[in-house]
């Protein structure tokens, strides 16, 4: 039987306890994660009868970035006794640390896979709806300095440990490596994580209000577009309408908002807004992410922290219509001045000067650079398995 489930916020949770009960009895899982919240609204209708009342509330969770959904089903993997290094783990956007249904499922599929293994899932908050709501609002530098001192407290890890972060948890994680060398890191993982920033969300509460209403008040054909849609640099690429001037209000908030003081400090997502129309913006303002990439000044322990690790794994996804430019997941992303042409990250500045390493980690061979079918965060177990579990052995 194969049962699908919505996951992360707990907003949801009870339109599906059905299916939940029944999810939670089937273990080991096979994950993939269906990418289109368009599409995926459709199958939920097709399990689950979402009684009239819970439309408003289902809407706003999806403009809030609820995440996307999990595709589970019996298949038991057994791997190796091999004694490894332990792995913490950091969830993407809308998730928290130990939802079953989601990192709890990875946790528990990694530690089938490799028996003895110690993994982490970091919570961000001392309960799982503080770590869901901290995942938009709580400060990424003050993210970061929590799991750096939870990390240094944790004698399991105090011979080092192997890292894998989801979505915006793929940055969270290298800015630990990059600031916090004690315990030391040895991989990283990034999958889906925006490197080199993203447009997704960069805006205030009050936009994502503004969403819901104009949304609410359209036809019934439009009610359940999620605000996951509404990603990109400066461009709205899924906007319905593109010359409509609802669009036009949207592109204008998401960039003329992102860098003032009071999103950069509250909203999580607008600390990884890159807008390659205001550069300068972007390298004055941008609380986490122009530090983290060195835009505003080399910081060498940020340098030689770095290229400690032993591999720096980036994980791309090929048809990611939630993350864009896509390139980002590999260190690219659009280059200055405009929003439509890209480039490598060995076509970048910041690699021709070697201001974060990655050149030289590039010509040791600790770079590497993984392409997968599917849409943002979709993947099997088998994927799983064969690409990424070789890395934590």
């Amino acid at each position: 039987m194969t049962v699908y489930i919505n996951l992360h916020l707990s907003l949801q949770h009870k339109i599906h306890a059905a299916s939940l009960h029944i999810a939670q009895q089937a273990a080991p899982y096979e994950l993939e994660i269906v990418p289109s919240w368009l599409q995926c609204d459709k199958l939920l209708r097709s399990v689950v009868a979402i009684p009239e009342q819970f439309k408003m509330t289902t809407l706003l969770s999806m403009l809030l970035g609820a995440g996307p959904l999990l595709l589970l089903a019996l298949n038991p993997v057994h791997g190796s006794d091999n004694a490894t290094l332990p792995l913490v783990l950091w969830h993407g956007m809308g998730d928290s640390c130990c939802n079953p249904l989601s990192m709890g499922s990875i946790k528990k599929m990694v530690e089938e896979t490799i028996p003895g293994i110690d993994v982490l899932s970091l919570m961000i908050g001392k309960t799982d709806i503080q770590d869901t709501e901290n995942g938009f609002f709580m400060d990424v530098n003050e993210q970061v300095s929590m799991v750096c001192s939870q990390l240094a407290q944790d004698p399991k890890l105090k011979d080092g440990y192997n890292a894998m972060g989801f979505s915006q948890g793929g940055q969270f994680l290298r800015a630990v490596a990059q600031r916090c060398p004690s315990p030391p890191m040895k991989t990283l993982i990034s999958v889906g994580g925006q490197q080199q920033g993203n447009g997704t969300m960069a805006t205030v509460t009050s936009l994502a209000l503004s969403l819901f209403i104009v949304f609410h008040s359209l036809p019934d054909s439009f009610e359940m577009i999620p605000f996951s849609t509404f990603t990109g640099v400066y461009g709205l690429p899924k906007c319905p309408g593109e010359s409509s001037h609802i669009c036009d209000w949207i592109r204008k908030k998401l960039n003329s908002g992102a860098y003032t003081d009071i999103v950069q400090k509250h909203l999580v997502q607008a600390q990884y807004w890159h807008d390659p129309l205001n550069d300068d913006l972007y390298k004055k303002h941008s609380l986490f992410l122009a530090d983290i990439n060195q835009e505003r000044v080399v910081n060498e322990t940020y340098k030689k922290n770095l290229q400690l690790l032993d591999k720096f794994v980036m994980v791309k996804f090929l048809q990611d219509s939630v993350v864009d430019p896509a390139d980002t997941e590999w260190f690219g992303f659009l280059k200055t001045g405009q929003a439509k042409e890209t480039e490598t990250l060995q076509e970048s500045v910041l690699y021709k000067e070697d201001r974060l390493g990655l050149a030289a980690m590039d010509a040791a061979g600790k770079l590497d650079f993984l392409g997968t079918e599917g849409d943002h965060l979709q993947f099997t177990r088998e994927w799983f398995n064969a690409k990424l579990v070789p890395y934590l052995r």
